[in-house]
């Protein structure tokens, strides 16, 4: 009886062994095989990624941005600035267009003012400076021109045309008034020339027509802009 109670209380003092050790373990599950499975690490904070610079597409004439939204880097048509070595326009270079009524010109029922472009019509650049001179073709003849008096306004700074590129130049007349025939101010008698003689400094003189309608002006005078790349308003 005496042993008995002694493996009992052996018995209970190995399992209250068993349990206590359990107790400061842990308890710790097992893998199919048995081993001890540990337990999972934390996440680990995803850090995110740094932006990468997007590529800048590059062009001529943009300062490395494509130009014209096309990216193929095409001529502007406008003027650009001076080329090292550029030769000047000459008349088989360029062509005049005809003249097309200014959005910004004098009070009246006349012509008032009208904006015409020179276009570079070669294969290689051409450097163009100055004013233009202007007459009106009498009866419509070249040969018959009455010139007209020229008023500067502005300054000219040289540009070089690209090929297929353009410049400007603005002509404002002194305003015919009134209706039918109208009047000048001055007193004088209008004038009007179905086309006028357009002189480009270097590139000769070229005989231009208005878009819709005639010249119409008063006393023979002309306000000229020298050629730009930037087009007048």
């Amino acid at each position: 009886m005496r042993c008995t109670m002694a493996v009992r209380r052996g018995t209970l003092v190995l399992a209250t062994a068993a349990v206590a050790a359990a107790l400061v373990t842990g308890c710790t599950p097992t893998g199919e095989d048995g081993a001890a499975t540990g337990p999972s690490a934390p996440p680990t904070a995803s850090v995110p990624a740094k932006p990468t610079a997007a590529a800048t597409p590059t062009g001529p004439g943009s300062g490395g941005a494509a130009s014209g939204g096309g990216g193929k880097g095409t001529p502007s048509p406008s003027g650009s600035t001076p080329a090292a070595g550029a030769k000047p326009c000459t008349s088989g270079h360029v062509k005049v267009s005809e003249g097309h009524q200014a959005d910004v010109r004098p009070p009246g029922t006349g012509t008032g003012a009208v904006v015409v472009s020179v276009t570079n019509t070669s294969s290689q650049p051409c450097a163009l400076t100055g004013f233009p001179t202007v007459a009106g073709a009498g009866n419509g003849s070249p040969d018959k021109n009455r010139p007209l008096t020229v008023t500067r306004a502005g300054a000219a700074t040289p540009i070089t045309l690209a090929p297929g590129a353009r410049a400007w130049t603005k002509l404002t007349f002194v305003q015919v008034q009134g209706e039918a025939d109208g009047y000048c101010v001055s007193g004088a008698t209008p004038s009007s020339f179905p086309t006028l003689v357009l002189g480009v400094p270097g590139a000769g003189a070229h005989q231009i027509a208005m878009d819709d309608g005639v010249f119409a002006e008063c006393d023979d005078k002309v306000t000229v802009t020298a050629f730009s790349a930037t087009k007048p308003s």
